[in-house]
């Protein structure tokens, strides 16, 4: 397994896999658009990077994150945004990984740390980011507001 960070050449691995995330989640099995992820990703303003875990030519899941300042006083943080194995591909050491690509990542940023948030109805992700030594932190509340 090799991680790499993903290219143009990527868009459409990376829209059906936004597709199983969706259906992972209960939503709308539907492919994400590939001119949107081609914007989002790769047009001269990035909105974010993918990491993607590879077997051969097979992608075996991806991470997702962006870079947040500030962190800590005037400090860098990686932020994971997506965190997600294909199912046939599960407990094979593909999130741990990506997990340590993206400690590899944030150090190469110069970051003071990597940030996440988990659905609390995901007790996989749950035990999971456990066994990294992590411990759900308490202090923030998230929000979303929705645009038009």
């Amino acid at each position: 397994m090799r991680i790499e960070q993903a290219t143009p050449d990527d868009v459409d691995v990376i829209s059906v896999i936004l597709g199983e995330i969706e259906d992972y989640y209960g939503g709308t099995a539907a492919p994400g658009d590939p001119e949107q992820i081609r914007a989002a990703l790769f047009d001269g303003r990035p909105a974010a990077t993918v990491l993607l875990a590879r077997d051969g030519e097979q992608v075996l899941g991806l991470a997702s994150y962006s870079l947040l300042w500030p962190a800590v006083g005037a400090d860098t943080s990686l932020y994971l945004k997506e965190l997600y194995v294909r199912e046939a591909a599960r407990r094979r050491g593909v999130a741990g990984a990506l997990m340590e690509a993206l400690r590899t990542e944030a150090a190469r940023a110069g970051c003071s740390r990597v940030e996440w948030t988990a659905d609390a109805d995901n007790p996989l992700a749950l035990a999971f980011y456990q066994t990294l030594g992590t411990e759900p932190r308490d202090g923030k509340i998230f929000y979303r507001a929705e645009l038009p």
